[in-house]
């Protein structure tokens, strides 16, 4: 599995708290409202750009088509999941694990003296107790704010019992590069090949010096609202940055060579779910993972603080 600044995988040594407790059988009615249809066709998926990294299997690029469907056309925000957990109780893995990883800057000093453990390859991440969706940065922290940004420290296995709950499910990964890209080819960027056409910052990334410096030139050090941006071809909003967004597929990196193009899902089994689109954290110096095929992944029960989800539905 791909090892990148904008992710931490949970231990597997990790133990659940209440974990009975933690689905509910209600669900809501599924709804078209706030998403785009997507048109099925014929896309270039993937690259070949020296930019890339090969070892994440994000080349080569190979013709690929889909059916039609429709798409969120912004991550799923705080206000959402909050009516989601208020109707079925629903408690998420960071929740019942009872901690959620956190970047360092973000930490407050309270907080900072119960720190349980670090990432060895990216000590920026912090494991502190509490952090959960409604306490993006642990105990004594909330979303008051923040109800128009993306609901973070999301586990795969929560969004998909969102998606349950909503009538809805996760993107494919080939769906959700048909949807970035926006029916543009071979574009390194959703927006083009520059990254900041005419200096304008154009996704929520890292500026400054990783991971100290956060000099914020795109207006954001964290999350942004889910609309902060102008959005793509096919109106969807912070497809690049922001957060990294769940997929349905098993992450492999090299199943696609050899897999079918038809609507390709992903291998049958493996241990990671693919993320796509990059976070606020990414920067050029060390995760360029902003780039339309970039692609990274994490264990179905790992949550962070730069981890949603957006949901897609059969046309």
């Amino acid at each position: 599995m791909s090892s990148a600044c904008c992710g931490a995988t949970r231990p597997k040594a990790s133990i659940k708290r209440n974990a009975k407790k933690r689905r509910s059988k209600s669900r809501a009615d599924a709804s078209l409202k706030g998403m785009v249809h997507i048109p099925g066709g014929t896309f270039r998926m993937g690259t070949n750009d020296a930019e890339g990294f090969p070892d994440d299997g994000e080349g080569p690029i190979r013709s690929v088509t889909i059916k039609p469907f429709y798409m969120d056309m912004c991550a799923v925000t705080n206000a959402q999941f909050s009516k989601f957990a208020k109707a079925t109780r629903y408690k998420t893995e960071a929740e019942l694990f009872g901690w959620s990883f956190v970047f360092h800057l973000f930490i407050s000093k309270e907080n900072a003296n119960n720190i349980s453990q670090t990432v060895a390859d990216t000590p920026w991440w912090w494991a502190v107790e509490d952090a959960s969706w409604h306490q993006p940065e642990g105990a004594q922290s909330h979303i008051k704010t923040r109800w128009n940004h993306p609901v973070i420290h999301i586990s795969w296995n929560d969004a998909m019992a969102y998606c349950e709950w909503s009538g809805k499910r996760l993107p494919t990964e080939a769906e959700w590069e048909r949807a970035a890209r926006g029916g543009q080819e071979d574009l390194r960027y959703t927006w083009g090949n520059e990254l900041t056409p005419g200096n304008q910052h154009l996704c929520n990334i890292w500026q400054g010096t990783f991971p100290e410096v956060n000099t914020k030139e795109d207006g954001y050090t964290g999350t942004a609202p889910v609309t902060s941006f102008a959005p793509n071809p096919y109106n969807l909003y912070n497809i690049s940055g922001n957060v990294w967004e769940w997929c349905q597929d098993w992450f492999s990196p090299d199943y696609h060579i050899n897999g079918s193009n038809q609507n390709p899902t992903g291998p049958p089994t493996g241990q990671a779910r693919v993320m796509r689109g990059g976070s606020y954290l990414c920067h050029e110096s060390y995760c360029n993972r902003y780039r339309v095929a970039a692609r990274s992944a994490n264990t179905p029960d790992s949550s962070t603080g730069n981890l949603g989800f957006r949901c897609a539905r059969d046309a």
